[in-house]
């Protein structure tokens, strides 16, 4: 060190060099603002904590971070869902490992505006389902109002439960080259995106821990917390009881909304979980009908109701707008709350929102001008160079508009003849848009900073002291430097936003603390439908196993047979021919021997393999939100595995191969499946599933290879199919025999391949689930159990012959739909107490 140097001014230069090293290269896109540097290139004063941060701890470390925020997106499978993708459609979370970064006194201004905002919107939604001023005096034309899918006649006049339209709003805002933040969408409807932001959050909080809170970047939990006290204030009845309605696993954030429900301890229903009785909605669940006072929905309110909205629609919930209207539940946001998100509206806003608030919006919104009025569409005709025309109410434009917006200076002459055409026609669809020019912000990519346009969406809620507005966003970057929208569909990854306090931030979480924390040994409802795909999931699991099974042993001994004529080959290809496994042979021809790889490949067989397998992973996906995260990438992993190719020159080895690997990849899936999940009631349904499947194979087994004339090598067969040779050679030190293997897989009951066993364990499974009263007799379900476990200790094994192994087979058929009749399709009554669910 300098002889009489200060040691504070040579670590802010050693900090400032190493910033400006970091910065080497960093160039924002011309004319554009950026959020990190200024106009003269130097980076401004809230981003240089982390800058500096960043710069100390050089490129590995940086790296060694981002990678340990991507392994807690991947270990709490975060994933979003791609449209019309052919590969399945599921991505992992794509996150940009920098923070969007906004001082205090700029995120109040931000939060004035959107509240204001809210207030607005809030107060059109009240008259176009109210007095309509806005349309009876000029202000706004009724075919903007009357053209959007959106508006719903049938809730003209109803009151909203709760007394406002909107409990959530959320805007997508852009900065302009000037600095100022504008309004390019409203988000009305159901916003998406505060559970991807949350993630986000507690992935960089991993990543930065001490950044997070060196710099007092905001807590989320408060806002979560508000916003579910809200809502649940929204129940009449005061216990609590929040449904969150999602469309289903096939929507594109199905994730959030699985997560959401967790963390705020909602259930999560679709709406065949849901039902209507004399205006009141319930939630179908194995322990009866349960009273839903609220539903948060993640589905387009048109959908909400086939009976008086959307007629083909399977997502709703019929009765839903009657009991809206007869005040037996509160719908958030609102039905119909989605018209004011129509992008014709933009047009209209700044006019009359002046005249529902009395004073100027503080958020400008994007430059709209909506082309059915006449001077408007003679002003996008005049200008289509200069703008991006869209849907005007967010719906595909056969022909011109089927895949987004239109960038005008982009269109090919035939395109652009089509669209001005349409304009002339049908001006009323269509709106010319200001294209924006996005600011960008740093992300991280090959070790160095780049600049990248984004787009942050930021959320509020209505509580009873007003509106909150959430200290952070969803911010969506795009992959490309020329992005004048930016989505997940097509490309982007998503960033934190971290909101600088002035302050120690308060550490609020929505969790208890550690030491007033109730003890638990339930997790709330079960729905019929979850029940439903557990079981299913159980079946097919366990079907796809006696499959892989019965192959392997089918081609192990297709070498031992003389091209393939040995008898027992023959009853092994005709099981497989029984359940659709294999082609069908002209005739009764006996099946070749590369018929066996049919079984490992085909999919349109519907007992191959391949087939139950994709029908055990979108039965999975239903309930993916309980079953153990290595569980499903152990079923996803299995998926992979079935579209390997097999060799042609050496199928029937390559056959083997497959079907050994894929048992023992089954056994793992099976084991995390069950091994990790608690012994509540969607364990028993899921292994309750397992043992009837298993069950009804080893009948059939048992009664094609365990006849009065089976030779040694067929009751060999039957050992390996029911898995219990080991244990058979470790009790007699003999060949085969009739009465020993019989008794081994048919009545030994503790042989867990037995069918004795599965029977038992079906019993304790009937007598554990909830809806039993100690006063009535017991329902078919139990009594055919109870029949089927008598029969088994009425007979010894030589006793069982085909015949009666097909009837308990049968048996074993008609009590899957005794479960279903009691469970899934759902007759109990009412009056079931809903703590007893579980």
């Amino acid at each position: 060190m300098l002889k009489g140097s200060d040691p504070q001014a040579l670590t802010r230069r050693f900090e400032a060099d190493a910033v400006e090293a970091l910065l080497a290269g960093y160039r924002p896109l011309p004319g554009t603002h950026d959020e990190m540097l200024d106009a003269d290139g130097r980076p401004r004063p809230h981003w240089v904590p982390l800058l500096a941060a960043l710069a100390e701890m050089g490129h590995e470390e940086v790296e060694r971070r981002f990678r340990a925020a991507d392994r807690h997106l991947h270990r709490s499978g975060v994933f979003y869902r791609v449209y019309d993708d052919p590969t399945g459609g599921e991505r992992p979370w794509p996150l940009s490992h920098l923070p969007l970064v906004i001082d205090a006194e700029e995120w109040r201004g931000l939060a004035r505006g959107l509240i204001q905002r809210a207030q607005m919107l809030e107060g059109v939604l009240a008259d176009l389902y109210g007095a309509a001023n806005l349309v009876a005096s000029g202000g706004l034309p009724a075919a903007v109002v009357a053209g959007s899918p959106e508006f719903l006649r049938p809730l003209v006049g109803v009151d909203p439960h709760g007394g406002s339209f909107l409990k959530l709003y959320a805007a997508d805002l852009g900065r302009g080259p000037d600095g100022r933040w504008w309004v390019l969408s409203d988000r009305t409807q159901s916003p998406s995106g505060a559970g991807y932001a949350l993630e986000n959050r507690l992935a960089m909080s991993r990543a930065l821990p001490d950044l997070t809170r060196s710099l007092n970047v905001v807590r989320l939990a408060g806002f979560f917390h508000e916003m579910r006290a809200s809502l649940t204030k929204l129940d009449r009845s005061g216990e609590g009881r929040v449904g969150l309605l999602t469309p289903g696993p096939l929507n594109e954030t199905y994730f959030e909304h699985a997560y959401l429900s967790r963390y705020l301890g909602f259930v999560l229903v679709e709406g065949e979980d849901l039902t209507v009785r004399d205006n009141t909605v319930y939630v179908r669940t194995i322990a009866g009908l349960k009273r839903a006072d609220v539903l948060l929905r993640r589905l387009d309110s048109n959908f909400a109701d086939p009976l008086e909205l959307n007629g083909r629609s399977r997502l709703g919930v019929p009765g839903l707008v009657q009991a809206v209207r007869a005040g037996g539940v509160a719908v958030v946001n609102a039905l119909g709350s989605g018209v004011v998100e129509a992008p014709a509206l933009l047009g209209f806003l700044p006019r009359i929102g002046r005249q529902v608030l009395g004073v100027e919006p503080m958020l400008p919104n994007i430059a709209t001008w909506w082309c059915g009025q006449a001077a408007e569409r003679e002003q996008v005709l005049a200008s289509l160079d200069d703008l991006v025309l869209s849907s005007a109410f967010r719906r595909s434009l056969p022909g011109l508009m089927e895949d987004g917006p239109l960038i005008g200076a982009d269109l090919e002459p035939a395109q652009r003849a089509l669209l001005e055409a349409t304009i002339r026609t049908r001006g009323v669809d269509i709106i010319g848009q200001e294209a924006v020019k996005l600011s960008t912000m740093p992300v991280w990519r090959d070790g160095r900073l780049e600049a990248r346009p984004f787009i942050l969406r930021i959320f509020l809620a209505a509580t009873e002291e007003g509106w909150k507005v959430m200290p952070g966003g969803f911010c969506r970057v795009s992959d490309s430097l020329d992005a004048r929208a930016v989505t997940m569909q097509d490309g982007g990854r998503s960033a934190d936003v971290w909101v600088l306090g002035e302050g120690p931030v308060e550490q609020t979480s929505l969790l208890p603390a550690p030491g007033r924390v109730d003890v638990r040994r339930q997790t709330g409802p079960l729905p019929s439908r979850a029940a439903d795909n557990f079981f299913w999931l159980g079946r097919y699991v366990e079907r796809a196993e006696a499959t892989a099974r019965l192959t392997r042993t089918l081609v192990g001994r297709l070498s031992a047979s003389q091209a393939g004529g040995g008898s027992t080959v023959h009853q092994l290809f005709s099981l497989l021919d029984s359940w659709g496994a294999v082609p069908t042979t002209q005739g009764g021809r006996p099946h070749p021997p590369r018929h066996v790889v049919a079984a490992l490949t085909r999919r349109d067989l519907p007992g191959s393999l391949p087939h139950l397998m994709d029908a055990a992973q979108r039965t999975a996906s239903v309930i993916r939100d309980r079953l153990a995260p290595d569980a499903w990438r152990t079923l996803a992993d299995i998926l992979v595995l079935m579209d390997e190719p097999l060799s042609s020159a050496s199928a029937e080895p390559d056959a083997y191969e497959r079907a050994d690997r894929l048992l023992r990849a089954l056994a793992a899936f099976s084991g995390l499946a069950s091994e990790n999940m608690n012994r509540l009631s969607g364990w028993r349904f899921l292994d309750l599933g397992r043992r009837i499947e298993r069950g009804i194979a080893t009948c059939r087994f048992a009664g094609l290879l365990g006849r009065g004339e089976a030779s040694a090598g067929a009751l060999d067969v039957l050992l390996e199919l029911c898995d219990s040779q080991i244990t058979y050679r470790s009790r007699y030190v003999m060949v085969e025999s009739r009465a020993p293997v019989l008794d081994l897989v048919l009545l030994d009951p503790v042989n867990p391949r037995s069918l004795a066993f599965q029977i038992d364990r079906i019993m304790e499974h009937l007598d554990a689930l909830p809806g039993h009263h100690g006063d009535e007799p017991p329902p078919p379900e139990e009594r055919l159990a109870a029949r089927l476990a008598a029969g088994m200790k009425a007979f010894e094994a030589n006793e069982f012959d085909d015949e009666r192994l097909r009837k308990i087979a049968a048996q074993l058929m008609e009590l899957s739909n005794d479960i279903a009749e009691r469970y899934f399709i759902h007759r109990l009554p009412v009056e079931t107490p809903w703590e007893q669910l579980a």
